[in-house]
């Protein structure tokens, strides 16, 4: 059985192949290589391959948190992000989310289109989530309410609703990202593309319980394995860089009595 709270230099499928048992993780928090926006060392990447090893690994009832953008080559978005999706559905995943990862202040881009803002994150479940956890947010208003509502004929009429106190926040997540913002350990920004520390907290909390098992099988800075560490769960980290794991993820995960 593979232990707990640990890194691994390996390439992922293979590795998730000769390690990891049928329905073991509980919850995936990743973000694979798309395109070419980075070289990442100059390794290879079979998305559905490793999609398909995600599926056996994961427990019924749990959950993988993909995040993914697309490139834009010769004036055209690649579209690999719905690729993606769309094989992870094929190979049995439900598409249960389709969150947005939104940044408060991207670098600016030039062209003739708007200022790229934001990633998908894709929530691919096996099955229906054992867990969710719903961050909430206070209600403006509250009590008893009139609501005008379009019945089955499309004609409008007024329904009586009581609104709560409290209601789950919307499905898109807004974060500053750069230096000191995305996380405070420095050591993390040498890797070529981090996301923040606070994003896969609010993922963990939602998908996951304290003692759960937490993977990322691309984990390049230690970021999941970070948050999984210090909110009560385990992890297991693999990366096909020894470089990325020896010199970020491990002194970083030091630095939080690891």
């Amino acid at each position: 059985m593979v232990e707990l709270n640990k890194f691994y230099i390996g390439e992922s499928v293979k590795w998730m192949r000769d390690n990891l048992p049928d329905q073991f993780i509980d919850l995936t928090i990743t973000s694979p290589p798309y395109d070419n926006l980075r070289t990442y060392k100059g390794f290879e990447f079979d998305y559905e391959a490793m999609l398909k090893e995600l599926y056996r690994v994961t427990k019924d009832g749990g959950v993988v948190v993909w995040v993914v953008n697309d490139a834009t080559v010769k004036g055209s978005e690649t579209g690999t992000s719905f690729k993606q999706a769309l094989c992870a559905k094929k190979i049995g995943f439900n598409l249960h989310d389709t969150q947005i990862y939104y940044k408060n202040n991207p670098i600016p881009t030039a062209g003739k289109r708007y200022h790229q803002h934001f990633e998908y994150m894709f929530v691919f479940s096996k099955n229906s989530p054992n867990t969710f956890n719903p961050i909430m947010e206070d209600c403006k208003y509250q009590g008893v309410a009139n609501m005008k509502n379009r019945g089955q004929e499309g004609k409008l009429e007024y329904v009586k609703i009581k609104r709560t106190k409290t209601k789950k926040i919307g499905n898109v997540f807004k974060y500053s990202i750069g230096g000191g913002i995305t996380t405070n350990d420095t050591i993390a920004y040498n890797h070529p593309a981090i996301f923040p520390d606070k994003l896969v907290e609010d993922q963990l909390r939602t998908w996951s319980n304290e003692g759960d098992i937490v993977f990322d099988p691309m984990c390049g800075s230690g970021t999941t394995c970070k948050m999984a560490w210090l909110n009560n769960r385990n992890f297991i980290g693999v990366d096909i860089s020894e470089e990325y794991i020896n010199n970020i993820c491990i002194p970083r995960l030091q630095e939080y009595g690891w």
